[in-house]
């Protein structure tokens, strides 16, 4: 029987990485990887569920728009069809309006009237999911403007988006401020980053409420089959978790910095790594927006 001897040089020992990459981001790829096949699975199961129910569209056909705009319901090319800013508690119950101006009462009507009459009419049913722009279509006002009752069809998310992606653009800076060993810059850019994350789970939160207060519940959904509010809570709750762990470490990150931590290490690597973990959220935010919001 032979033997072989192995050259200790041929072993990687430590030290530089044959994979010109440090074992922290190494790792954080590996990380990523695997929860990147986590919400690929999630989506590909809401594809799957969302496409086993017929569409509102669907609807439409079947109970002829003539039908729908006899109760009320514009109906144009096929689809249902209200003006963008249109009042639907006006259109609907004039008598709401006159009394109902911002906050609880405004979400009250929305809640009472409009959700109440795409029930009635059948828009709103477990037969067939619900179109994203009838269930998203409501703004804040902030208790300065007066939005309540207007039909802003994905306004709002698309708001949230654009702060994420606002965010990501911030992080970009601030690792490349870190390359630059430039610890001012990277604490204002590490700043901006964490107050765009804040704004987003601040959105997020005010969006479940109207959800919520609407009557939805991972069992029941007054804007079609119990299923939709499920995946709905289950899929950008999972989400936002990752959104506030991503804070979480900016802000460790941000006092670290303020320390002088990575400044005495004499490298920002730890920036890059963390970098790395928020863009891949707002990668995944785009492919959430896009099946629950636009599909």
């Amino acid at each position: 029987m032979s033997t072989q001897t192995i050259s200790q040089s041929s072993i990687w020992g430590g030290g530089n990485s044959p994979f010109k990459i440090s074992y922290g981001k190494l790792m954080m790829w590996v990380f990523l990887l695997s929860d990147a096949f986590t919400f690929s699975s999630l989506l590909t199961a809401y594809g799957a569920i969302r496409y086993s129910f017929s569409s509102t569209d669907t609807f439409i056909e079947e109970v002829t728009p003539a039908k729908l705009e006899a109760d009320g319901i514009p109906v144009s090319d096929g689809r249902i069809h209200f003006t963008f800013a249109d009042n639907l508690i006006e259109k609907y119950t004039p008598e709401a309006a006159s009394h109902a101006a911002h906050g609880v009462e405004a979400h009250a009507d929305h809640t009472d009237y409009f959700v109440q009459k795409m029930g009635e009419t059948g828009i709103f049913s477990e037969t067939h999911w619900p179109s994203p722009d009838l269930v998203f279509n409501h703004f804040p006002g902030f208790g300065i403007f007066d939005f309540h009752g207007m039909h802003l069809p994905l306004i709002f998310v698309s708001l949230m988006t654009l702060i994420l992606i606002l965010s990501s653009v911030t992080m970009v800076l601030a690792v490349e401020a870190g390359q630059r060993a430039d610890k001012a810059a990277v604490s204002k850019w590490m700043f901006w980053t964490i107050i765009g994350g804040f704004m987003f789970l601040s959105c997020q939160a005010w969006e479940w409420t109207q959800f919520i207060g609407a009557g939805s519940r991972m069992y029941v959904n007054p804007y079609g089959p119990p299923t939709f509010a499920a995946l709905f809570f289950g899929v950008t709750g999972f989400h936002g978790f990752h959104v506030f762990s991503g804070v979480v470490l900016n802000v460790i990150i941000y006092i670290n910095n303020l320390k002088g931590t990575y400044e005495k290490r004499g490298h920002y690597e730890m920036v890059e790594k963390v970098g790395l973990y928020w863009h891949f959220v707002d990668l995944v935010w785009v492919f959430v927006f896009t099946f629950f919001y636009l599909i």
